[in-house]
């Protein structure tokens, strides 16, 4: 009974761990950019010379910086919470790819800016928290795990109105970072899907067995690889195999009677 207590207390522990660490992070990426945002209105710097500028050189510094400089208080509080929140849901869920994932969707969604966005600075961290919301979602199609169904429908529902924002023409909107953000989470939930977590991969998930078991193919995997005659020869090679293994069963069961016959009088 004492092990069946200690053990409770050592899983309850470990998840109070799992936990705080989940939320180290998230904690110190939202206080980074309040503490920048009450610098830039200390000291009056204008955050777009520290955004992402399309196709400028110099702003290829914007796609580190980018994401941590705001235009206004308000911008700033919009995101705190869903870039808080989301960021511990993928650490805390998705542990094996949490963080290479958040950083994945950071810098890419970044690079995918600078590369195809109006030429404006764009600055904010919404394009991450659009990133961030696609990688949960998409994962739940993906991995089709119980658990990750769960949350892509959690995430769905408290966020399914940040969408909007991937319409095209708003003013004083980077529309652009949240469209391009969520095509990387769907990119990044594609790129890291089989890396299943040790509650994914539980035998009682229904989608199991479905999702291990052996694909079927049309037409054969090496059809590109070996000549017609070279499969013919391997199929004829397989046959006389198993015309080779039958042969020697029925000589077994011809000097080596069944089970039943044994049993009968002579």
């Amino acid at each position: 009974m004492s092990a069946f207590i200690d053990s409770e207390t050592d899983s309850l522990e470990l998840t109070r761990k799992h936990f705080y660490d989940s939320i180290r992070f998230p904690l110190f990426v939202v206080a980074m950019i309040w503490l920048v945002q009450l610098y830039q209105w200390i000291s009056g710097f204008d955050p777009g010379m520290y955004g992402i500028m399309s196709r400028r050189i110099w702003g290829l510094q914007g796609i580190l910086t980018g994401p941590l400089v705001h235009g206004s208080w308000g911008h700033l509080a919009s995101n705190s919470l869903p870039l808080f929140v989301l960021t511990a849901m993928t650490l805390y869920f998705y542990r094996k790819v949490g963080m290479r994932a958040f950083w994945t969707i950071y810098l890419l969604t970044g690079v995918s800016v600078w590369l195809f966005a109006r030429p404006v600075s764009h600055i904010g961290a919404s394009g991450i928290v659009y990133g961030l919301v696609s990688f949960i979602f998409w994962n739940g199609i993906f991995r089709r795990s119980l658990r990750s169904i769960m949350l892509a429908a959690i995430v769905m529902i408290l966020y399914s109105g940040m969408f909007m924002g991937i319409l095209p023409e708003q003013e004083g909107i980077s529309w652009e970072s949240h469209l391009l953000g969520s095509l990387v989470g769907i990119f990044t939930s594609f790129w890291f899907k089989t890396e299943l977590e040790e509650e994914e991969a539980h035998p009682d998930d229904p989608f199991a067995d479905e999702r291990n078991q052996e694909k079927q193919y049309f037409l054969p995997r090496d059809i590109f690889d070996k000549t017609k005659a070279q499969r013919f020869a391997e199929a004829e090679a397989r046959r006389l195999e198993a015309e080779k293994e039958q042969s020697s069963g029925d000589d077994h069961q011809r000097f080596f009677p069944p089970f039943w016959n044994q049993n009968q009088t002579w």
